[in-house]
C-alpha cells in the first residue's frame, strides 16, 4: 500500500515549509533513510528522508512551493500502484482565495467554463497557480482539464500561448505613433492590461539583474518584517572602553591557541562576558510565546552569521557552563558548519539571546532587530581609537559602541539599562568576572 510523504513540522511555530529541491524523480527507487527532498522554514534547511522502501510514485509540489506542515508532498509505494492525481486535501489546505474574473470578461468566462468565474472558487493545482502568476494569466478564464474542471499547469500554459495583448485605446495609439512593440511591454493595469503610461515609460536597462525573493533570503525577510512590525523595539546605546579587555585577550591568545588550535576572537570574548551578565539579569534573559513570558536559565547564545545563502543564527548552547577554550572551539565549529551548509537544523533554533557583531566592518553602531521570540539582541560596532577624558585628562583609548534592542512588552527600560551597565563594567574591569 502506498505511503504518504509529509511536510515535517520542525518547530512549534512552524506553519509552512518551502520545497527547495527534490533528490528523486517520479519512478525512482527509494530506500529507507535516503533523502527525498530538501525543505526550509525558520532559516532551517533540512533533508526529508524516506521512511518507506519502494518507488517514488508522485510529487505534488515543485521547487519554491510552500506547503502546510503535515501536508502530503508525495507518495512512495510499489511500481504501478495507483495514487491520487492531485494532493489530497489540497483544495482545503493549500489553495489561495478564489480569483474573480474581470467584469468585461465575464461573458468570455461563461462561454469557456459554463458558469460565471466571479461567483465560483477557481479550482487549480499549486503549480498552475504559480505559473499563472508568472505568465499573467487570469485563472478564472482558463478551461481546466482535470477532475471536476480542476486547472493544471498545462492548461495555464496553453492559455498563455493563446493570450493576446490587452491594451487600452490610448496605449495602442501611442504605440503606433512611436513604433513600440506591444508584445514586449509589461502591462500595469488590471489583469495585465497595457496602459499609456506603460508605453511611454523609460526602457529598463538591459544590464539590470533581478531575481525572485526566495530561499533563506525570503525567510529572513519575512521574519525581520514580522519582528519589526509586531515587537515594540527600544534601543539603548553606550560606548565601552576596551583597553583592559583587549589586553586580556592578548594574554589569553597563546594559551587558548595552544589548547584548541584556534584564536580567541573579540566576538567569543563578548559572548563569554554576555552570558555572565545575563545570569545576573534574568528579566533580560527571557522570551515570549503565546503571550507567556519565560525567563531562561541556561544561556544559549545566538550568533548572527553571514553566509552565501543569507543570514543564519546558530545557537551556542550552555555558554554559562563553558570556559573560554571550550567556547572558542564550539563557536568555531558551529560557524564553519553554518557557512558551508552542514549545520543540523536543531542547532539553528533555541537561542535565548543574540549577538550581532559588525565590528569587522566600518560600522560604528547600528540598531539590530530582535530575533523572536527572544527579548533582546546586542549589536556590536567596530573598535577604534578615540580621545576620551579620564581623571580630567584627555587620553586615547580603544572604544567600542554597542546597541541593545529589547522588546518593551517583556523588558522595561531600567532592567535593560542595568544589564547593559554590568556588561560594560565587566569588559572595562575584567576582574569582575571572578567576583
Amino acid at each position: 500500500m502506498a505511503k504518504e510523504v509529509f511536510m515535517p513540522k520542525l518547530s512549534s511555530t512552524m506553519e509552512t515549509g518551502t520545497v527547495l529541491q527534490w533528490f528523486k524523480q517520479e519512478g525512482d527507487p527509494v530506500e529507507v533513510g535516503e533523502p527525498l527532498l530538501e525543505v526550509m522554514t525558520d532559516k532551517i534547511n533540512i533533508e526529508v528522508e524516506a521512511y518507506e522502501e519502494g518507488v517514488l510514485l508522485k510529487r505534488y509540489y515543485d521547487e519554491d512551493d510552500e506547503v502546510l506542515v503535515n501536508g502530503i508532498v508525495g507518495y512512495i509505494g510499489e511500481e504501478g500502484e495507483q495514487v491520487p492525481e492531485e494532493t489530497p486535501g489540497a483544495e482545503d489546505k493549500t489553495e489561495a482565495e478564489s480569483v474573480p474574473a474581470a467584469p468585461e470578461e465575464l461573458s468570455r468566462a461563461e462561454a469557456t467554463t459554463g458558469e460565471a468565474g466571479g461567483g465560483k472558487d477557481v479550482r487549480a493545482t499549486p503549480a498552475a497557480r504559480k505559473l499563472s502568476r508568472n505568465q499573467g494569466v487570469e485563472l478564472s478564464l482558463v478551461q481546466g482539464s482535470g477532475a471536476r474542471g480542476r486547472i493544471h499547469a498545462a492548461d495555464v500554459q496553453a492559455a498563455a500561448d493563446k493570450q493576446q495583448v490587452r491594451t487600452t485605446p490610448l496605449a495602442k495609439k501611442e504605440a503606433e505613433a512611436n513604433n513600440v512593440d506591444l508584445s514586449a511591454v509589461e502591462g500595469s493595469g488590471s489583469y495585465g492590461k497595457i496602459t499609456r503610461a506603460d508605453v511611454t515609460a523609460p526602457p529598463v536597462e538591459e544590464d539590470l539583474h533581478s531575481e525572485p525573493l526566495q530561499g533563506i533570503r525570503k525567510v529572513v525577510a519575512e521574519r525581520m518584517q514580522q519582528s519589526a512590525s509586531e515587537v515594540p523595539h527600544v534601543t539603548l546605546n553606550t560606548e565601552i572602553d576596551m583597553e583592559a579587555a583587549m589586553e586580556l585577550r592578548a594574554q589569553l591568545l597563546p594559551v587558548i591557541e595552544k589548547q584548541t588550535g584556534q584564536r580567541l576572537s573579540v566576538t567569543e570574548l563578548l559572548m563569554f562576558v554576555g552570558a555572565r551578565a545575563l545570569q545576573k539579569h534574568p528579566d533580560v534573559h527571557a522570551s515570549m510565546t503565546n503571550n507567556r513570558i519565560t525567563k531562561q536559565s541556561s544561556v544559549h547564545m545566538g550568533l548572527a552569521v553571514a553566509t552565501d545563502r543569507g543570514l543564519l543564527v546558530p545557537a551556542i548552547r550552555h555558554i554559562e557552563e563553558k570556559g573560554l577554550a571550550d567556547l572558542v572551539a564550539e563557536t568555531k565549529r558551529v560557524t564553519a558548519a553554518a557557512r558551508n551548509g552542514s549545520l543540523p537544523g536543531k542547532e539553528l533554533s533555541g537561542s535565548t539571546f543574540t549577538i550581532s557583531n559588525l565590528g569587522m566592518y566600518a560600522v560604528d553602531h547600528f540598531t539590530p532587530i530582535i530575533n523572536q521570540p527572544e527579548a533582546a539582541i546586542l549589536g556590536v560596532g567596530r573598535i577604534q581609537e578615540k580621545p576620551v577624558v579620564i581623571n580630567g585628562e584627555i587620553t586615547v583609548r580603544q572604544m567600542m559602541a554597542v546597541s541593545l534592542s529589547f522588546d518593551h512588552r517583556i523588558i522595561d527600560g531600567a532592567p535593560a539599562a542595568a544589564f547593559l551597565t554590568d556588561f560594560k563594567q565587566m569588559l572595562e574591569q575584567p576582574y569582575q568576572l571572578f567576583v
